[in-house]
């Protein structure tokens, strides 16, 4: 039998979440929300999934002419687990209603690890979610951190860790955030995303600054980590190569920016146009004595997508190996 999935939010990562979880043999979507009857309202209709609604907002959705299958209470008596995409301050408030109705829930990684005790990644920390009631998946940023440190770390003990975040200002859909001509630096060091790399890593002594920039597409990270150890700069490689959701790319092959990424993901025939793994420039990678640099981008959109997956699966028991649910996740979605 399938574990029944709602997502409370189907925007940016509630849509796509959706889709992945489709892609399983072992999940299915039972239901999403919406509080207005948007675009990505009547399309989540179009493509089958039944629309529950805040229930003071129902005969707006009538009026727009959108179906709606119940309430997001209605749905909530539905569903195993619900995956919580919800923007802004409703966390507490949801939090109530999945407890009362006494389903599992998985937040997203704008809310506070002390939602939930638990902030999950697939690779570094599987188990601690395993039958979990409620689990947070981490942020974009820190999912893509952790992707590529904890390999390192397991290996190669990481001493100190100094990471500097090129954030985009806004995803491709919003036209309200900015800056649009300016780069402006986050003031306040060092920022949350090492923090947060320790909600799941508490070990690991990392510092973390950030700037935003004008674009849309990926953030980037310049990472700078001393090792414990003095690995050759092709042995970092080999590490990368056998990591699962990260990618290696070559400057040399064309692939000089995010700009020629967020392409390839296309060209491969991704949907959405999204890039799944971390996206590492093999030809920027570089071991000085014990100090480890490199260069990757992730695509904020869509990185956290297969965490959920696997998030569900230790959630709900469906398979204990992270390397197996990892496996089975990718192999669903084509990454």
């Amino acid at each position: 039998m399938k574990v029944k999935v709602g997502i409370n939010g189907y925007g940016t990562i509630g849509k796509r979440v959706a889709t992945a979880v489709n892609q399983q043999d072992d999940m299915e979507i039972v239901g999403v929300t919406k509080t207005r009857p948007t675009y990505e309202a009547k399309l989540a209709v179009q493509l089958g999934y039944p629309l529950y609604v805040p229930a003071d907002k129902i005969e707006d959705f009538k009026a727009a002419g959108v179906e709606v299958a119940g309430t997001v209470e209605d749905l909530c008596g539905k569903v195993d687990i619900m995956v919580d995409c919800t923007p802004g301050k409703l966390s507490e408030e949801y939090k109530a209603l999945y407890t009362k109705y006494g389903i599992k829930a998985i937040w997203q990684g704008g809310e506070d690890h002390s939602l939930t005790g638990i902030s999950f990644n697939a690779l570094a920390n599987y188990k601690e979610s395993w039958g979990a009631q409620f689990s947070r998946v981490v942020s974009c940023n820190t999912t893509g951190l952790l992707r590529t440190l904890f390999p390192i770390d397991s290996k190669y003990k990481i001493k100190n860790g100094y990471v500097t975040l090129i954030r985009r200002s806004a995803d491709p859909n919003d036209s309200k955030a900015g800056p649009i001509n300016a780069i402006e630096p986050v003031v306040k060091i060092p920022t949350h995303h090492g923090i947060d790399v320790q909600s799941v890593l508490p070990w690991i002594n990392i510092q973390t600054m950030a700037v935003k920039v004008p674009t849309t597409l990926m953030h980037m990270h310049t990472v700078a980590l001393e090792l414990g150890a003095e690995p050759s700069t092709q042995e970092i490689i080999d590490l990368f190569k056998q990591t699962p959701r990260v990618k290696l790319v070559k400057s040399k092959d064309g692939v000089k920016s995010t700009a020629q990424i967020m392409d390839l993901a296309r060209e491969i025939g991704r949907t959405r146009g999204d890039m799944f793994e971390i996206v590492v420039w093999e030809d920027g990678i570089k071991m000085v004595g014990n100090v480890l640099y490199y260069y990757q981008a992730v695509n904020q959109e869509s990185d956290v997508i297969p965490e959920n997956v696997d998030c569900i699966r230790s959630m709900c028991k469906l398979e204990e190996d992270p390397l197996k649910s990892i496996a089975k996740t990718n192999k669903a979605m084509g990454i």
